[in-house]
């Protein structure tokens, strides 16, 4: 994995302004990282990379854009998250405050032991998290490496989104197979950002929301589900 310098950073989506550049160079200092490497995705709202370790492990870097992302967006879904219900709609805290949500979500998830990227820290708009799959190859988006045991695969899903929901108290928000990684076949949550917990006043147009997607994605690839059964199984 090729090193970054700093010419190539700023072609990849403006996420390195100075402040970011700082706590880049902060994480390094604190052990989490010793160079950040090759991105993953480039998205609107946040970049993803890999970062080496002084061991030759890796993690994952996920940096939220401070400038360019939709800040507006964001505050429309995480002002009826009762835990930010005092914040006010200014770029930056918004942004810092949905990176630490995200944060926050990935840890209740793994106490719950669902299968998610473990969490390491949080800084401003930037969290660190556990790298998933081997030295040559991330794990894949189920989107496209699709599961070799359909029933099982998804019958794990839903136990995992009945463990957010009943155990950890909280919905996924944006659940579907763009953000379900298949590792050695189980599933791993990812990008929990529009998390919420269950006295969100959406967080069952959420949760149904999800459900419908994670559903509808194994109906195409032959499954015969029951959408209301599912969501009785998940709130019973």
């Amino acid at each position: 994995m090729a090193r970054i310098t700093h010419e190539r950073w700023k072609v990849w989506g403006n996420v390195f302004d100075e402040h970011a550049l700082a706590d880049i160079y902060k994480l390094i200092t604190q052990g989490y990282f010793e160079r950040l490497c090759s991105p993953i995705s480039v998205g609107k709202e946040a970049n993803i990379f890999t970062a080496e370790k002084k061991d030759g492990s890796f993690v994952i870097v996920k940096i939220y854009r401070l400038e360019s992302c939709n800040f507006n967006k964001m505050y429309d879904y995480i002002k009826y998250d009762p835990r930010y219900e005092t914040l006010k709609k200014q770029r930056r805290k918004v942004i810092f405050a949905w990176t630490q949500r995200e944060y926050r979500n990935l840890l209740k998830a793994r106490q719950a032991d669902v299968r998610v990227p473990t969490p390491f820290t949080a800084i401003n708009n930037i969290i660190v998290m556990e790298y998933i799959g081997n030295d040559k190859k991330i794990a894949e988006k189920l989107k496209d490496h699709p599961s070799k045991n359909t029933a099982i695969f998804f019958d794990k899903i839903i136990e995992y989104i009945k463990i957010l929901y009943q155990k950890a108290g909280i919905v996924h928000g944006d659940l579907s197979p763009y953000n379900i990684l298949n590792y050695n076949d189980e599933p791993v949550f990812i990008d929990f950002s529009q998390g919420t917990i269950k006295r969100n006043q959406m967080a069952e147009e959420l949760l149904e929301r999800d459900i419908k997607n994670v559903c509808n994605y194994f109906i195409k690839r032959g499954m015969k589900i029951d959408l209301e059964k599912v969501l009785k199984q998940i709130r019973k």
